[in-house]
């Protein structure tokens, strides 16, 4: 019967760190890439994070985005406009004027557009107060399960793995941030969520590699650390494919049907899986390399 074990064998012998320098420098350089993106070009912030009015419109066959911007434009200065789903479903996110209520702004817009819609489906507010605390509030979230991590990882093994996962889960997030910003993904509530799950999947996949690191250095005492850890990344290749094989068939299903409201998230869980199983065997494990050490022997 063919199966998925002929495919990926059980008993590889693959040489993964012969190019770690050159996967060390390429990630460097993306993260810094990344990082001056983020700052310089900066996140398409949802409405959670930056504050105003979403609205959410279906207008009839001959209107166009450019023609209601080119309406709503001379009435509101930060006006962003997409489809959504069809050509006839809009979403309108702009900001109030002069901190005006939201009801008011939904009636401006409607005043000017109105002739232009078939239907004003919904509207979300979300104030400049709760938005910069939801914003502060994600970024804790993201740190402190970063933190409580390596916490883990220091207890659970020793501190040389937990620096190595660390290090691996803050290049998995500032990576997928730099992603987010070249592609311009919205970045709202549920993009913090699929951060904080790639974090999870990501140290998933390092803690299953580092128990067989952890083994393999008691059992194999006078083998070098580079092909000690080579041996460890073979021993759990094929559980590290199919878990992120079985993971993409989901992500990639919810991304294709599960609709517009979803594909940010679904997105970011996808970015995360590759990102997070690359990070686990190209960055968590050779930054052990820079400790050499071994455990002591076992009396």
């Amino acid at each position: 019967m063919f199966g998925l074990n002929k495919i990926i064998p059980t008993n590889s012998n693959y040489n993964f760190l012969i190019l770690r320098r050159n996967f060390l420098i390429l990630s460097i350089v993306f993260i810094i890439f990344s990082i001056f993106l983020i700052f310089f070009k900066g996140l398409n912030f949802g409405i959670d994070f930056k504050g105003g009015t979403l609205i959410e419109i279906h207008t009839h066959d001959n209107v166009s985005i450019g023609e209601l911007r080119n309406i709503l434009s001379p009435n509101f200065n930060d006006l962003s406009l997409q489809e959504f789903g069809d050509k006839n479903t809009i979403i309108i996110r702009l900001q109030n004027i002069n901190n005006q209520e939201s009801i008011e702004t939904i009636n401006i817009v409607k005043n000017l557009i109105n002739e232009k819609v078939i239907e004003f489906r919904r509207s979300e507010f979300v104030g400049p107060t709760i938005s910069s605390e939801l914003l502060w509030k994600g970024f804790q979230a993201v740190s402190f399960s970063l933190l409580a991590i390596l916490i883990y990882i220091w207890l659970r093994f020793e501190w040389q793995f937990g620096f190595g996962a660390v290090v691996a889960l803050t290049h998995d997030v500032i990576f997928t941030l730099g992603i987010l910003a070249i592609f311009n993904v919205e970045f709202s509530l549920s993009t913090i969520a699929a951060i904080l799950t790639i974090a999870g999947y990501s140290i998933n996949d390092t803690v299953v590699i580092f128990d067989r690191v952890r083994e393999n250095l008691r059992k194999y005492k006078k083998m070098e650390l580079v092909d000690l850890f080579n041996f460890s990344i073979n021993n759990t290749l094929s559980r590290t494919i199919m878990t992120s094989l079985t993971t993409l068939l989901a992500l990639f299903s919810l991304f294709i049907f599960g609709g517009e409201v979803i594909k940010p998230f679904a997105l970011t869980m996808i970015v995360g899986v590759f990102i997070g199983t690359y990070s686990s065997v190209f960055i968590a494990v050779p930054t052990l390399l820079i400790f050499k050490f071994r455990p002591q022997d076992d009396d």
